[in-house]
């Protein structure tokens, strides 16, 4: 990267000092995880430089036909990984793939069931402040709270009261597995769409660990970074009847042109995910996830739901005298990366919960396996325990650092060696 250093040297000081902070911190963040230089490759190629309104073969702009190779290419081994029927490749997130489901099938005014966000829900499941809580009127489901895991007679129950045009079935903070088959004979049993957002279990749904949502659902949504270890991006499953509104709906409806150096880069990580060490890592994400849970409750930790089934799990702090922030700001002290999470019925404010959650897709992909699940969890502890001690919190720190040298993320970007 010398051109970039020479032409703007305050921005390759920044990824330069990205590529350490990745490198030296322990990252427990559910939702990251690190692309392969493959991916990344594609990603910052010159593919970034076209212009593709449209689709494959029906482009509103000259010159398309390598980037159409790219396009179908990602399309086709979408449906592969996933046994879809229609896939569009093309929205920039998660976030914006659920805008344009949403959109292609609802009105502004109609009822959309969901699960509460402070309960483990996303954004875009109907939260106030997004647009789908100011165009749509939401109605939420929950977990138990004696148990931790969705009550689905209740889900049934809330759906025939209030009769939504759709359901959706997904979480971004849920460590339970979602069973869709009941989200779908709900939704059928009062004539509502289904919609599934596996943004995060993704992964785990290619390496068949968790039920797979695409033969069931209406549409299917999904982020492609993640478990499925993609660049930043998104894309819509759906059922062939539904193609035609959907691909309108993304364009023209809320984008422009493609990002077809990102399409690029979403078609190398879908055919990663074919291969064996994707699912081997799938495999070993949900044992570094039960060790590390079981690890913490050992310590005394309060896990959400007593336990978890896939990528992450949420800890309740509250007999720890200290909030989630304060974890979170303590535990990057000591190197390691984590975030504040509500926990259900939580009696603090989103913004200084009670609880953490941390998943395991990025130590996994890492190459760490259970053992260091037990030295991860006993740093973790001594950090909390030892939150008011910054000469403590140093220490660790300094441990951490030198044990994820041994654990090199990409060997061959030599141009940030200091």
């Amino acid at each position: 990267m010398n051109t970039l250093k020479d032409v703007d040297p305050e921005i390759y000081a920044a990824i330069h000092d990205e590529v350490k902070r990745q490198q030296t911190h322990i990252e427990l963040i559910a939702s990251e995880n690190y692309c392969s230089t493959a991916v990344m490759q594609a990603q910052g190629s010159i593919m970034t430089n076209k212009y593709a309104e449209g689709y494959p073969d029906k482009r509103w702009y000259a010159g398309c036909g390598e980037i159409d190779i790219a396009e179908k290419l990602a399309v086709q081994r979408a449906k592969d990984i996933f046994g879809a029927e229609h896939v569009n490749v093309q929205p920039h997130s998660g976030s914006s793939s659920n805008m344009a489901v949403l959109f292609s099938s609802l009105s502004p005014g109609n009822k959309i069931l969901s699960m509460d966000l402070s309960h483990g829900g996303h954004l875009t499941h109907g939260f106030k402040k997004n647009f789908s809580g100011q165009l749509y009127e939401k109605i939420t489901y929950g977990v138990s709270e004696k148990t931790g895991y969705i009550d689905y007679d209740k889900v049934r129950k809330l759906a025939k009261e209030s009769n939504p045009h759709m359901i959706i079935a997904g979480a971004s903070a849920y460590p339970r597995e979602l069973d869709f088959a009941e989200f779908k004979k709900i939704a059928d049993e009062v004539g509502a769409l289904l919609l599934a957002d596996v943004a995060h279990i993704a992964g785990l749904i290619v390496a068949g660990l968790h039920q797979d949502p695409v033969p069931l659902a209406d549409f299917v949504t999904t982020s492609t970074h993640k478990t499925l270890r993609g660049p930043r991006g998104g894309i819509i499953m759906c059922k062939s009847k539904y193609a035609t509104k959907i691909d309108q709906q993304i364009f023209p409806g809320i984008q422009g042109g493609p990002l077809m150096h990102v399409i690029a880069a979403k078609a190398v990580a879908f055919k990663e995910a074919k291969t064996q060490e994707f699912k081997d890592a799938q495999v070993q994400t949900l044992k570094n996830t039960n060790k590390l849970c079981s690890e913490l409750q050992s310590k005394d930790y309060t896990i959400v739901s007593g336990g978890t089934d896939n990528h992450l799990f949420l800890i309740d702090l509250s007999n720890k005298n200290i909030s989630g922030t304060e974890a979170q700001v303590t535990l990057e002290k000591a190197g390691i990366i984590l975030n504040r999470n509500m926990i259900p019925f939580d009696k603090r404010t989103a913004n200084d919960p009670s609880g953490i959650r941390m998943g395991t897709p990025s130590v996994t992909t890492r190459g760490m396996k259970e053992s260091e699940m037990s030295k991860i969890a006993n740093w973790i502890d001594l950090a909390i325990t030892a939150h008011n001690d910054d000469s403590k919190l140093k220490e660790i720190k300094s441990e951490v650092v030198a044990f994820c040298a041994t654990y090199p993320l990409y060997k061959d970007l030599t141009d940030f060696d200091d």
